[in-house]
């Protein structure tokens, strides 16, 4: 692992990308990215993930250097599609993974945060996707996501004029939840995690699923997964101790069970 850093307290994994000198996305990047997703699946002393950058920058997008030894449009396509999935697995995944910004998330970079379950960034973080200035299109779900976030007028003149937004303006619209002086920036996200990784981790693994199914269901379907879903949790040993520690008064203790 060498592009990132990775280090785990308090059921809380905090992944550093470590790709001087702005953190591009390159391919290493994206791979390492993919084994940790593997790895943490299953791990039960993983929560709740962390994404931040070392140095000056969350990341400053895709490896510029790279595009220029791909040799046609159709493996530009390729690697297109590989990101997407990647980024989709982001989206999907079934532990919380929140981006902390600092400096700058562009391109590549934006597309990355975007996948995560959500987003905290520095008051002056630029958050953009500038690729129309080299002539191309965001190819990792940009052009998709970020309407979703700040609506289809702000997303098309974001793009078209290539210019980030800070990041108050960020949460303002809605593509970043909070946003901190850098100073607190890592130290809020911790605090917001320890939130997260102190419920229990099968009733968290269904709010997300759930809030991701209206990608592809319809309302009424999604109703009907929950309602599922919440008779499937309420036979769990964790739904047993959370109600016996509401009756006590006490912090219950969660296991994943």
């Amino acid at each position: 692992m060498g592009l990132l850093k990775v280090n785990i307290s308090d059921f809380i994994a905090i992944v550093t990308i470590d790709n001087a000198p702005a953190n591009a996305l390159a391919s290493g990047v994206l791979k390492e990215l993919s084994n940790l997703l593997d790895e943490f699946e299953n791990n039960d002393a993983v929560r709740v993930i962390i994404l931040h950058g070392e140095g000056r920058f969350f990341s400053a997008g895709a490896d510029i250097k790279e595009f220029v030894q791909v040799p046609s449009g159709e493996e530009f396509s390729k690697l297109a599609s590989n990101g997407q999935d990647l980024f989709e697995r982001v989206e999907n995944y079934s532990k919380p993974i929140i981006a902390a910004i600092h400096g700058a998330a562009l391109g590549g970079g934006l597309e990355l945060a975007m996948s995560c379950h959500l987003r905290l960034v520095t008051e002056d973080a630029k958050l953009g996707l500038p690729e129309l200035q080299l002539g191309i299109i965001p190819g990792f779900g940009g052009t998709q996501r970020l309407p979703k976030y700040v609506g289809a007028g702000r997303a098309l003149e974001m793009m078209l004029t290539s210019e980030p937004i800070l990041g108050l303006e960020a949460v303002k619209l809605g593509l970043a939840n909070h946003a901190y002086p850098e100073e607190k920036l890592l130290e809020e996200t911790k605090a917001l995690a320890s939130k997260f990784a102190q419920k229990s981790p099968n009733s968290v693994k269904a709010v997300i699923e759930l809030l991701n199914i209206a990608k592809t269901e319809t309302y009424q379907n999604g109703m009907k997964k929950e309602a599922e879903l919440f008779g499937g949790l309420f036979g769990s040993n964790d739904a047993k101790e959370g109600i016996t520690a509401f009756i006590e008064k006490r912090k219950p203790n969660f296991t994943g069970k």
